[in-house]
């Protein structure tokens, strides 16, 4: 029988190699398009399987972990743990395995190439965003939305099998499909997710109609309609995840020809969180075939952090750089002495909330006098409209995510059931917008997140309640009224939640560093009361 040390060791190594692999060439097929970067990371992600279906390691993981004396060892414990949930699912069907791994590489693939056609011409994500947020015309605007949806009938038939293939899985391990096999394994209850969420539907629903309410007023205005002729093409977003720019608010003039790379890294730095060698690694601007949103990926564990994004010189991406930067720091700052498996953040919710409490700023007036060039009067005179667009932004965001959420929770239910008629019943239930009459098309599947990244929506939804904790407990912490440029900002962060890593439960890692659980009680207090 091996020994903890030995099986430790061994596995480590080789998922060390393997992961840091896998996602260099995950970097070149999303930075070029090119299928044979395409094809190495699928090779790759098949070897992945390899390593966590040997059912020899997975017996030997099992009795190590049922081991007194691993279970007394934190650090050894909290690794096996770790280690079983990678396990778990891939001790089935290697050939369905594989499949499922071809498909999601194909999807991801097909997302990065794509771009939406108007008139017979290619326009780009960045272009579809511009015109829903300031072109006039109705039947543009309807042009622009039905054009971000197309990719959703490109893909919509492999995700459906994907979402069969992948209950598949689940059932042959134990659970009653995916979606439930997923959150065990993401370390989360699903009565309390789904408690919370309940609790959000109803502390929002009230406040989301009266603003919607005041926001359709602006937009039949705006376009010269009635209520009944508002469709989903007269919001903002095209999925109404963002919230539209207030009238008498355009934060992009004060972006306008402005580094927002440096804008980003010169904050970091002021609070304390060095961003340089992160930016110094990453791919910023628009190409031909790039993947056209924006992620952070850790590479190795060690330091080699990066941020694929495409920046143009508005607010929008003035935010989601310092969304994407806040999921750096957070790898950068993990303790480097811990073993391989810990130098991970506690849990995908934590990562998030960090780039959402940074992403926020954008509407922090003090964020916006200090690395702009608004006056302190200006923003003054700005601070309540800027007040109002965040908190609609929050509405906004919460209702889409649990369109997103319970989405997900019934096609994994079901995949087989009417998914298009399944989306629009939750869009109009949820976020209040009418389906235009005679639409049956898969616009569901044009959310990238459901077919290459399932079953992670709730963790932005917790990220943005444990964003509002922290902002609270970071404010009690300096005791100043501000977090802007003090460098006991990312003192703070470092030494409570990004040193840690995953050595602790995320529940641990919240009770530890802010004194509690995820109470949804802050974000309350700050958006909603």
């Amino acid at each position: 029988m091996v020994t903890v040390a030995q099986f430790l060791g061994t596995c480590q190594e080789r998922v060390e190699t393997l992961s840091k692999a896998a996602a260099e060439a995950y970097w070149k097929t999303t930075t070029t398009g090119e299928e044979q970067y395409e094809q190495e990371y699928m090779k790759l992600q098949q070897e992945r399987i390899e390593l966590f279906s040997n059912k020899e390691d997975y017996a030997t993981l099992k009795v190590l972990l049922a081991d007194p004396k691993c279970q007394r060892n934190g650090v050894v414990l909290r690794q096996l743990t770790l280690l079983e949930h990678e396990y778990t699912p891939n001790q089935q069907d290697k050939a369905l395995l594989a499949a499922i791994v071809e498909a999601e590489t194909e999807i991801e693939s097909e997302f990065t190439r794509f771009r939406a056609q108007i008139d017979g011409q290619a326009v780009p994500d960045n272009e579809i965003l511009e015109i829903l947020q300031k072109e006039t015309n109705s039947e543009r605007r309807r042009q622009a939305w039905e054009a971000s949806k197309q990719i959703g009938s490109q893909v919509a038939d492999r995700v459906v099998e994907l979402a069969r293939m992948r209950n598949r899985i689940a059932a042959e391990a134990g659970y009653k499909n995916y979606y439930a096999m997923s959150l065990a394994l993401q370390e989360l209850n699903g009565h309390e997710l789904f408690a919370i969420l309940k609790r959000l539907e109803q502390l929002t629903d009230e406040p989301f109609r009266r603003m919607k309410a005041k926001l359709d007023e602006q937009l039949t205005r705006k376009f010269g309609i009635t209520e009944s002729e508002l469709m989903p093409w007269h919001y903002a977003d095209p999925f109404f995840q963002e919230a539209p720019i207030l009238e008498n608010l355009d934060l992009d003039p004060y972006f306008k020809e402005k580094n927002i790379e440096a804008l980003a890294c010169q904050f970091f730095q002021d609070i304390g969180l060095n961003a340089a060698d992160i930016l110094t690694r990453s791919d910023l601007y628009e190409r031909e075939n790039k993947n056209q949103h924006a992620y952070c990926i850790d590479i190795d564990h060690a330091g080699d952090i990066r941020v694929l994004a495409n920046i143009r010189d508005n607010e929008w991406w003035m935010s989601t750089m310092l969304h994407e930067i806040g999921h750096g720091v957070y790898d950068k700052y993990i303790d480097r002495t811990m073993p391989y498996l810990l130098r991970t953040p506690a849990h995908t919710l934590t990562t998030e909330a960090i780039a959402m409490f940074m992403g926020r700023l954008t509407k922090n007036t003090d964020w916006l006098i200090r690395y702009t060039d608004i006056s302190a009067a200006e923003a003054e005179r700005l601070q309540p409209l800027i007040d109002e667009q965040l908190n609609m932004g929050m509405l906004i965001f919460i209702r889409w995510g649990l369109v997103m959420v319970h989405f997900e929770h019934e096609m994994y239910h079901n995949p087989d059931q009417d998914l298009n008629a399944l989306w629009w019943s939750l869009v109009e239930r949820f976020q209040l917008i009418r389906k235009p009459e005679g639409r049956n098309a898969p616009d569901w599947a044009a959310k990238i997140h459901i077919g290459t990244a399932p079953v992670y929506y709730q963790n932005y939804i917790l990220g943005e309640l444990m964003a509002s904790q922290l902002h609270y407990s970071i404010l009690d912490e300096l005791g100043h009224p501000s977090y802007i440029g003090e460098r006991g900002t990312g003192a703070f962060l470092i030494r409570r939640i990004f040193h840690p890593g995953a050595s602790v439960t995320w529940n641990e890692l919240l009770k530890n560093a802010l004194g509690e659980g995820l109470n949804p009680d802050y974000f309350v207090q700050q958006f909603i009361e």
